[in-house]
């Protein structure tokens, strides 16, 4: 109970309930004593029941006074405002400030600007120590009244204090783990944070009013930490698949681009210069300019080059020189990449700042802007048209005729209007020249200006999708630089609105996924060096993937050795990580397989073991122990679930043929969830026959193997489409008609590893199909934990239930335990449980109580006395210890 100001109390909301459980016990107790009727006791019981229910959950008991609800001693601990995750799982934190970012380009990659106001409010303890000890101020309070005068004697401890003293950054929403960075701090005036421009895309930042929250960490330990685990120098790739992200992009593309692109207006450079020293003094007299064609004296023999590229490869370290093309951004990737290999972090650091340096000043230079007239109108634009409405005529006659049906109409103008727009957006590409800012912006690939926005400012916008998702047959003819129609804003509003809406949708959808699996994945830490397993999973070239063979093949450990063709050579031993050399080999040998252990065929008692998971898509070394894979999975996959698309496509009129895609179709697969058109598979081997009843096509499956003969007969919908044929000869799992495969049947036909490899597979072509690449490890290090439980069958001898879910590993110690005394053990049948559910069905109950469900949970948990081993990262968070995360604390003893 608290007094407020003004007289009043606030208290807390346990009094009121407590208070109406006495006075209505009391009240009962006198009308007892009283020998009140028996109809009176009654209603007084149950009010007393009620006030005790409303105490315990208030959720039970549905108040019928418009009164505020009050919070029962079980909402105190449910929800995102309950106890576990509001005050457990994150606290509010002292020493930390926020403001708007602004773009820092005179930074080096791991400093930051940071307000001095701002600094001495962050570091004032350390700041008051140094006052003291420095003989400035007696005590405290005389310090504080010193500090409040800001004389010039403060700003220099403060910057002394700064000078080695990382702070954190970071930017909500923290998506991956790269949402949250150290730097050093350097002062500077003013009240916004200064960023380094490169270090954006990994914060997902940009500096059109974003806020970054600063944190300081305190203790000495900490200090470490954030130098060796967060500096931004640290954090150059995307967890995701190991690509760079710190990059020099955007403006700083540009310029690289527009320096080490040809100016073909300009004449060659006649004569020879000696070496890039002559170059550079040529430019800066003015006799050469930065885009004319030269020829230098480089690495014993003369080059054709320009001014421009002689200056980029200057910055490149010297094993890199001598690049002689235009580079863009893709090829500023490409060169980051090969560094973080070749090059310790300082050197990388060193090249992404003088590439920012160097970029900056080319976009500088080349003075590029864009107006509305760089958008070239096709001169020819209105006959094209012409020629198609003509066309669009034609097909709508043979459809009033009869000879073509309404589908059929829909498809064919469908496809009319979509060559037109694409035959016009080509001749607008085509019709922009050379030295057009548009094009070189769009060229350079740092930019979002693409063919396809082009297309809309100067050629023709084309057809638009109404909100359902159904293309609207009239397209829009005319562009941006033109103006739309009436009609024409109108038809494209509606889309368009959809669209914004779904962002917001999708945004809370997305987060939802991560959270579950951060949920089921947290304890997956890597635990041990080699789990001792002699399974493998089989990676194909045959597997329906954009993904190419070598990428999917790289940092994974071989089950086996792989030898040549001709069985002389071992490429590769069995246990050993595959370097880019191992790859090249085994694809010059042709393989088309290779057996590969993986996190889904792991068989560590706790966590994962470092052979299984292979290499460190960060450090790009076999993974440490101590490793948080799970997380680091979890947020892998979750923080591109914003990109994918939201709704349900409606193929053209067809019912029953709607497919689930992006983020929905990836959280059916998550949680195992049947899909609502289920395709039919074969539960034998054999051969097919198809027939056609009444209104359904029956598909019959007749063995070829099995004594004695079996036959099986699946009806399939006439709108399904099959994709077998009468006569073929096929495996048992193998789909009868096309659509989405139900997990459950999978696993029941084709076992647990045909039901893991759909899953991964199934999600990682939803992510392909939008061009996230994502690593197969992920995906798999989330199935293996939603395959980890076994459904007990028959008990045996063990003290196992019939029914009862429980931990394959658990599964087989009772069994061992039943088998050494020689008695008869369980038996089980595998399960794939969807991520919520495995969530809440893991060891620790302090991890699944913190999830959903929070009070059935902890109830069951009392009654049956579970212990929790505290093995991942949420229950040691909960408890307030150090996470097992370091490869003393993630060792198993």
């Amino acid at each position: 109970m608290v007094q407020l100001s003004g007289g009043r109390f606030a208290t807390s909301d346990l009094n009121d309930l407590y208070r109406r459980v006495i006075n209505r016990n009391n009240r009962l107790k006198k009308l007892i004593e009283l020998g009140a009727p028996d109809i009176i006791l009654r209603n007084e019981k149950r009010m007393l029941q009620e006030a005790v229910d409303a105490l315990i959950d208030s959720q039970k008991v549905k108040t019928t006074r418009a009164s505020k609800e009050l919070r029962s001693l079980s909402d105190m601990l449910r929800g995102k405002q309950g106890r576990f995750r509001q005050n457990l799982l994150g606290k509010r934190v002292d020493y930390s400030g926020r403001s708007v970012i602004v773009v820092g380009p005179e930074l080096h990659l791991n400093q930051a600007g940071i307000p001095k106001e701002m600094a001495l409010e962050m570091f004032k303890p350390f700041v008051l120590r140094e006052v003291i000890a420095r003989g400035f101020a007696p005590n405290v309070k005389s310090a504080k009244h010193y500090l409040e005068r800001r004389s010039s004697e403060v700003w220099d401890i403060l910057e002394e204090i700064t000078k080695n003293h990382p702070i954190l950054l970071n930017r909500a929403p923290t998506l991956h783990r790269l949402g949250i960075q150290a730097f050093y701090p350097i002062l500077i005036e003013g009240n916004a944070i200064r960023i380094h421009p490169c270090i954006c895309a990994g914060f997902n930042a940009d500096f059109d009013g974003d806020q970054m929250a600063v944190h300081v960490p305190l203790s000495q330990k900490s200090k470490e930490e954030a130098h060796r685990l967060m500096l931004a120098a640290r954090n150059l790739v995307r967890p995701a698949d190991g690509s760079p992200i710190t990059l020099p992009n955007k403006e700083m593309a540009l310029g690289a681009y527009y320096l080490t692109s040809v100016d073909e207006q300009l004449p060659a450079h006649e004569g020879v210069f000696t070496d890039e020293e002559e170059v550079l003094q040529a430019l800066n007299s003015d006799k050469i300019s930065p885009r004319q064609k030269i020829n230098v004296f480089i690495n014993k023999k003369v080059l054709e080059t320009t001014t421009g590229r002689v200056l980029f490869n200057k910055q490149l370290p010297e094993s890199m020189q001598f690049i002689n093309e235009t580079i863009s951004a893709g090829k500023i990737k490409q060169l980051i990449n090969r560094a973080i290999d070749e090059f310790t972090e300082e050197e990388v650091t060193d090249l992404i700042d003088r590439l920012k340096g160097l970029g900056f000043e080319g976009a500088t230079r080349s003075g590029l802007s864009v107006s509305v007239f760089d958008c070239m109108i096709v001169g020819n634009k209105e006959k094209i048209i012409q020629k198609a409405d003509k066309e669009v005529e034609g097909i709508e006659k043979n459809f009033s005729l009869g000879l073509i049906t309404k589908d059929e109409q829909k498809r064919l103008s469908q496809e009319v209007w979509l060559s037109v727009t694409n035959e016009l957006a080509d001749l607008t590409w085509k019709s922009l020249r050379e030295d057009n800012s548009i094009k070189i912006i769009s060229d350079s690939g740092g930019s979002r200006a693409t063919a396809e926005q082009i297309k809309q400012l100067s050629a023709m916008r084309g057809l638009v999708t109404d909100p359902s998702g159904q293309i609207v047959p009239l397209p829009i003819k005319s562009n941006f630089r033109e103006g739309l129609s009436v009609f024409e804003y109108f038809t494209s509003a509606r889309g368009a609105r959809k669209g914004l809406a779904d962002r917001a949708i999708k945004t809370a959808e997305s987060g939802y996924l991560t959270r579950r699996l951060v949920d089921v994945a947290h304890d997956a830490i890597i635990r041990l060096e080699d789990c001792g397993t002699k399974e493998s999973i089989l990676i194909a070239k045959s597997d329906k993937r954009q993904m190419p063979f070598a990428s999917r093949l790289m940092g994974r450990v071989v089950a086996d050795d792989v030898k040549s063709p001709k069985g002389k050579k071992v490429i590769a031993k069995a246990n050993i990580v595959l370097s880019e050399e191992h790859v090249k080999e085994i694809i010059e040998t042709g393989a088309e397989e290779l057996n590969i252990r993986s996190p889904l065929t792991c068989e560590a008692r706790h966590g994962l073991c470092a052979l299984c998971y292979g290499r460190d898509l960060v450090t790009r070394d076999m993974v440490s122990i101590g490793t948080p894979v799970g997380v680091i999975a979890a947020q892998s996959i979750g923080e591109p679930g914003t990109q994918l698309t939201m709704r349900t496509f409606h193929t053209g009129g067809i019912v029953g043929l709607d497919i689930t895609q992006g983020l929905p179709r990836v959280e059916e697969l998550f949680e195992a969830r049947t899909p609502k058109y289920i395709a039919q598979i074969s539960e034998i081997s054999g051969k097919v026959k198809i027939e056609e009843k009444d209104d359904e096509i029956v598909v019959k499956v007749k063995s070829t193997n099995l004594k004695p003969l079996v036959e099986k007969e699946y009806s399939i919908p006439p709108t399904a489409e099959l994709s077998v044929e009468d006569g073929q000869l096929i495996a048992a799992g193998a789909p009868l008609s096309t659509g989405y495969l139900d997990v459950k049947e999978v696993l029941a036909v084709s076992g647990l590893r045909a039901a893991q490899k759909y899953i991964s597979n199934g999600c990682q072509e939803v992510y392909e199909s939008q061009g996230v690449a994502i690593n197969d490890k992920h995906f798999e290090v989330i199935v293996k934990k939603m395959s980890e439980k076994v459904r007990v069958e028959s008990s045996g001898d063990t003290v196992l239930l019939p029914g009862e879910l429980i931990d394959k590993n658990r599964f087989q110690e009772e069994n061992a335990k039943v088998l050494a005394e020689g008695g008869e053990p369980a038996t089980a049948l595998v399960t794939i449980l969807g991520i919520t559910r495995a969530a809440l069905y893991t060891e620790s109950f302090l991890s699944a109580a913190s999830f959903q469900e929070t009070t059935r949970i902890l109830t069951e948990a009392a009654l049956e006395g579970k212990t929790d081993k505290l093995l991942g990262l949420k229950e040691n968070v909960i408890i307030g210890r150090l996470i097992p995360t370091s490869p003393e604390r993630a060792a198993i003893k």
